[in-house]
C-alpha cells in the first residue's frame, strides 16, 4: 500500500529559517541548512528526554509529512496526540507524553524507525513496524503483516533522509515510510487510546546524538 498523493491543503508548519511557532530548549535546538536540528553533546547534555513543541495547532484528526535523518548513537521521535507535562517530577520544561512515531538510524527489526511507542506511558511499543494491529480492552491483537525485515532494509535510507507520512483519523493510525505503508493501528482501548494533543519532536536523553527534521507539512482532516 502506498501513501496517498499530497493534498494541496498541506501547509508548512516550519519556515525553514528559524524556530518561530516551536518551543524547545534553546541550548539544544537550532535551524541548520533548512532543517530543525536537535543535538546533545558531552558538554551540553539534556536532562532526560526533551522535546520541541509545535505551538500553532493540535493533532486530533490530521495528516503530517516530513523528512528526517539522525545518527545511530541514540533515538528520536515524533510525538502526536500528546500532552505537555509541566507538573510533578519532570526533568526539564519540555516533557511530552503520548503516541510517538519512533525515529532511528537502524534497520534491524524490531529496533527500526516507524513503530508507535507509548512515550511516558505503560504500553511500551504499542505497534511494531510491519504490523496491522488493534489494541482492545484485553490487549493487543496482530491481524496481519505489511512489510518484512528484508523489505524494510531495502526501503530505509541509512545515514540519509527518510520521508514520513502519519495519518490519524479517529482511533485509526497509519505510518508510511518513503511512500510505503509500514504500520496500520487501531486503538480500541477505552482507557488508553489518545484522540488529541500536541505535536512535538524528541531529543533523547543519554548518549550524545543529533537529529534533523525538514519539509514539515500538516493538515487537519
Amino acid at each position: 500500500d502506498t501513501a496517498p498523493p499530497e493534498s494541496p491543503e498541506l501547509r508548512p508548519i516550519f519556515n525553514g529559517q528559524d524556530l518561530t511557532g516551536w518551543d524547545g530548549d534553546p541550548r539544544l535546538w537550532s535551524v541548520k541548512d533548512g532543517a530543525i536540528r536537535g543535538e546533545t553533546t558531552p558538554d551540553n547534555p539534556s536532562k532526560g528526554n526533551t522535546f520541541i513543541i509545535w505551538q500553532d495547532g493540535d493533532t486530533k484528526d490530521f495528516e503530517l509529512r516530513l523528512s528526517f535523518r539522525c545518527n545511530a548513537t541514540n533515538n528520536s521521535g515524533i510525538q502526536y496526540r500528546s500532552k505537555h507535562i509541566t507538573d510533578g517530577k519532570v526533568r526539564n520544561d519540555w516533557v511530552v507524553r503520548g503516541y510517538q512515531h519512533e525515529i532511528r538510524n537502524e534497520v534491524k527489526f524490531p529496533n527500526s524507525a516507524g513503530f508507535i511507542y507509548d512515550e511516558g506511558g505503560k504500553r511500551g511499543r504499542i505497534c511494531l513496524v510491519g504490523e496491522k494491529a488493534t489494541w482492545e480492552s484485553d490487549g493487543k491483537k496482530v491481524l496481519g503483516t505489511l512489510i518484512d525485515a528484508d523489505e524494510f532494509r531495502e526501503l530505509f535510507n541509512l545515514d540519509d533522509w527518510n520521508d514520513v507520512v502519519i495519518i490519524a483519523k479517529g482511533n485509526h493510525i497509519r505510518h508510511y515510510m518513503n511512500g510505503r505503508l509500514i504500520l496500520d493501528f487501531t486503538d480500541n482501548n477505552p482507557e488508553l487510546a489518545l484522540s488529541d494533543g500536541v505535536l512535538a519532536l524528541q531529543l533523547h536523553g543519554g548518549k550524545p546524538m543529533w537529529v534533523e527534521f525538514k519539509d514539515i507539512r500538516f493538515r487537519e482532516l
